[in-house]
């Protein structure tokens, strides 16, 4: 057996125990993955996913039970583990503020007050949804909760962004490294949001170096969007590939058209790594605005989720007049690569090209 042919076998035997007729896992992308995308891709074969980042307990309930009323597919939840309090500065923010108020409705003072749902309440509500799959970002679930997890039969998925974030995600008691690399869309899934930028390593280093440091399946993220991308991934020693980006253009993903469009036109470098939605780093179509806060006479970005809530308004008014420039376009380095069909087709598609290969 060649080395395609073992990678495709290692794949196909790791679909199956998460009850999947492919390897290919939804990223879970918090304010982008309806679950009307979701199921699409547990219908092709893959897993659902959802990031659960921007919504209550009660949300979370109720997107897992009408995943469940469109599909017996198996499903991932996702939370970011939760940053310190951030230092505040209010003449820095109303600097920010008067610069947000050139790209849409006057901010508010109190804009930069908001903060996230309650992070317990959120891992309660994960617990009861029972998904397949619960998966962390920027950090690890503390040894009480990965108890309780696994108690209820829960897989525990880690995403990392260096080999020694796998290691600390094994160590905490994992099931699945994924493998984060930096081409992916989104934001960065660094532990320590000041070394995102410095420690960005791309998938085709990440992937195989962190399959050689655990002793745990891994799956690959960033920068695949297609049959050779992902055949890449699976012979660099991943189990599975996680596409975000690859699906947002299908019709289930509802994004904004705007968002979809310049989707199918950026190129690599036509994306950029940014703090400018949120405060943490995340890579972006370069938009106006994203490249407007790059600029050496722009106010430097306020901390998560201080520049998220300054960013909110502009963010809104740039989806509902679908301007891509104030639109928050997440975007990965293969975006161009990502097809306006079905993600049921797209799904079985690039299995069945890999399969095939």
């Amino acid at each position: 057996m060649n080395m395609l042919d073992k990678a495709i076998d290692n794949a196909e035997k790791f679909a199956t125990d998460y009850d999947m007729k492919a390897p290919i896992f939804l990223g879970p992308m918090a304010g982008a993955c309806p679950v009307s995308l979701s199921a699409a891709v547990a219908n092709g074969g893959g897993m659902g996913a959802c990031g659960v980042l921007l919504m209550k307990p009660d949300a979370i309930m109720k997107w897992a039970d009408d995943f469940r009323n469109q599909t017996d597919g198996p499903f991932q939840l996702n939370l970011w583990i939760p940053d310190a309090s951030p230092k505040r500065d209010s003449v820095h923010e109303n600097e920010l503020r008067a610069f947000l108020n050139q790209w849409g409705p006057e901010v508010s003072e109190e804009a930069a007050n908001g903060t996230p749902p309650n992070f317990n309440d959120q891992c309660e509500a994960m617990l009861e949804a029972n998904p397949s799959v619960i998966s962390s970002i920027m950090g690890v679930f503390d040894a009480d909760y990965v108890a309780r997890m696994k108690a209820k039969g829960i897989k525990w998925f880690a995403n990392a962004s260096t080999v020694t974030e796998a290691l600390a995600a094994e160590a905490a008691g994992a099931d699945v490294i994924v493998a984060k690399g930096m081409e992916a869309g989104g934001h960065s899934g660094a532990f320590n949001p000041d070394l995102a930028a410095r420690q960005a390593v791309g998938t085709l280093s990440l992937t195989p170096a962190i399959v050689d440091a655990v002793n745990v399946p891994v799956i690959a993220t960033g920068g695949i969007s297609d049959a050779r991308t992902a055949l890449a991934a699976l012979i660099l020693g991943a189990s599975a590939v996680q596409i975000g980006t690859g699906f947002l253009r299908a019709p289930e993903a509802g994004i904004a058209t705007s968002w979809a469009d310049a989707i199918a036109q950026t190129a690599p470098e036509d994306t950029i790594l940014t703090r400018a939605f949120s405060g943490r780093y995340g890579r972006s179509i370069a938009t106006k605005y994203a490249l407007a806060m790059e600029a050496e006479d722009a106010p430097a970005p306020a901390p998560y989720p201080v520049q998220r809530g300054l960013s909110q308004v502009m963010r809104d008014t740039g989806t509902k007049e679908n301007n891509i420039d104030c639109i928050q376009a997440w975007a990965g380095q293969s975006a161009r690569l990502a097809q306006d069909i079905s993600a049921t087709k797209i799904t079985e598609n690039l299995w069945s090209e890999m399969k095939s290969a």
